[in-house]
């Protein structure tokens, strides 16, 4: 297990769980891929004019786009609670991630509802599968007296890239238009994870944290 810190006081614990972060290049690497995913690459923002401009389909519609992310994380949860990721932890985030953003792509250029529908749910279980592995590395790789602090530092990351990621899937919608946007969203994601697997040898050689 990782040795416990010593840190006395909230600001030199604040600087501390900053510290881990930064310097541990698995963790940062995991957190920087969810973080630009959903910066980038996520169309939830705009599904109310997919639904009523692209797609035709109406409240109604919206209801299922909406839910259709969920639907495809509470099976992937399911599947790995019974079929854990045993090995090539790295490389299946990664390709989990540029999935998510392959998905957007597709999501993007689609006029069928049925298969927007599926894409999406698509989306979600790529998205879970990151969300899973971000996790169990944050847990098994930080003291057990800094899990707390690195835990928020992860929280803030994640959060905020949802509320300015919906910011930005206007501005560009409205600037390139919104097919066009949500494909450069879906390209940039790709792009990162590219760009994370040439520079994070180590995330993407980990096998395994046992």
């Amino acid at each position: 297990l990782p040795p416990a810190t010593e840190e006395q006081g909230v600001k030199e614990k604040i600087q501390a769980g900053l510290k881990f972060v930064f310097s541990n290049k698995l963790i940062l690497g995991a957190i920087s891929l969810d973080l630009f995913a959903v910066l980038f690459g996520g169309a939830v923002a705009l599904l109310p004019i997919f639904a009523d401009e692209i797609l035709h389909v109406g409240a109604a519609g919206l209801g299922f786009l909406r839910c259709a992310p969920s639907i495809g994380a509470v099976v992937m949860a399911f599947y790995i609670t019974h079929n854990p990721i045993k090995k090539n932890m790295g490389r299946t985030l990664l390709w989990a991630v540029a999935g998510f953003g392959a998905c957007m792509i597709c999501f993007a250029v689609s006029k069928n509802f049925w298969l927007s529908l599926s894409l999406l749910i698509i989306s979600g279980m790529f998205d879970c599968i990151s969300v899973i592995i971000r996790s169990t590395l944050m847990q098994t790789l930080t003291p057990e007296n800094m899990k707390g602090r690195v835990s928020a530092v992860n929280y803030i990351f994640i959060g905020s890239s949802n509320e300015i990621g919906m910011f930005e899937s206007g501005v560009m919608a409205r600037v390139m238009g919104v097919v066009p946007s949500v494909i450069f969203g879906g390209c940039m994601t790709i792009g990162v994870v590219s760009v994370t697997a040439w520079l994070g040898k180590s995330l993407r050689r980990l096998q395994n944290l046992s």
